[in-house]
């Protein structure tokens, strides 16, 4: 338990750091010394577009980061009758306790002391729960920090091909890219800078493949109507069409939420249903 209240702790700031690390390097190194072109002029230059883009795509990224971590999921425990002292905490510790119905895949997440409804699981790089009113937040969060990631890899493959004078068409070259750079750094023949940006490479690519796979598959548990607590504890969802298990976390005006950083875009849907 101790362990894992530490890396609640050291995630976020893990990730704050990785994330100011990467604007720097686009921002003062990539985006400056990639795209010099005197022909092109300066409001179509490559620079000023991908510059656009990168901020684009980071701005969405720490936006919904933010949202995720103050849109908390609601404590249930406050408005209902559980009864008092350690005994309702014990009860609750295995999530197998549930007021009634009317509160599916209600769960107590021993790290942020709460009963929440529709609980998907603890993200420890944004130290919180993530469950229905932050659910649409948490997959943008994804979507953007793996485009984010993505783009920063290419930006600095271009980088590294234009300093080291080599060419990334074999796709191999990628691959022998670090235990060649590793052996050169090592006889002198390697900036600390420039091993540094092969080494945020291999992080970068990590990072955006995780985060795009990880929003990939928590939007098909959405089609299905379903969240990781509920699949991991073999429970039975009512069969509802895809587009209103959709809509219920996206809400109606899913576009805006895709395009800026919003905050609670599927709630209209569902005080509709609640009516």
């Amino acid at each position: 338990m101790l362990v894992l209240r530490l890396l609640n702790v050291v995630a976020p700031a893990y990730f704050l750091c990785i994330s100011l690390v990467t604007f720097v390097l686009q921002i003062f190194l990539f985006i400056p010394s990639m795209f010099r072109d005197p022909s092109i002029t300066p409001l179509f230059s490559p620079a000023l577009l991908h510059g656009a883009l990168f901020l684009f795509l980071s701005a969405n990224a720490l936006g919904n980061y933010v949202l995720v971590i103050r849109n908390s999921p609601e404590d249930l425990g406050k408005g209902l009758n559980l009864g008092k002292g350690a005994e309702v905490v014990t009860d609750w510790l295995d999530g197998s306790r549930s007021p009634g119905s009317a509160l599916p895949s209600t769960h107590f997440c021993r790290l942020c002391a709460r009963v929440t409804q529709r609980h998907d699981h603890h993200c420890f790089f944004t130290g919180n729960c993530i469950g229905s009113r932050n659910m649409r937040n948490f997959i943008m969060f994804c979507l953007y920090t793996s485009l984010a990631c993505l783009h920063s890899l290419v930006a600095g493959m271009t980088y590294i091909s234009a300093a080291l004078s080599m060419s990334f068409a074999n796709p191999l070259a990628f691959l022998t890219l670090l235990p060649h750079s590793i052996s050169q750094f090592f006889s002198g023949a390697l900036l600390s800078s420039e091993m540094f940006v092969i080494l945020m490479l291999y992080l970068w690519l990590g990072i955006g493949l995780a985060c795009a796979g990880f929003c990939c598959h928590q939007l098909l548990l959405i089609l299905r109507g379903q969240t990781r607590y509920q699949v991991r504890k073999g429970m039975v969802v009512r069969a509802r069409p895809w587009r209103e298990n959709l809509q219920e976390v996206f809400g109606k005006r899913w576009l805006l939420g895709l395009l800026i950083p919003v905050l609670n875009v599927g709630s209209d849907y569902r005080r509709q249903k609640e009516k």
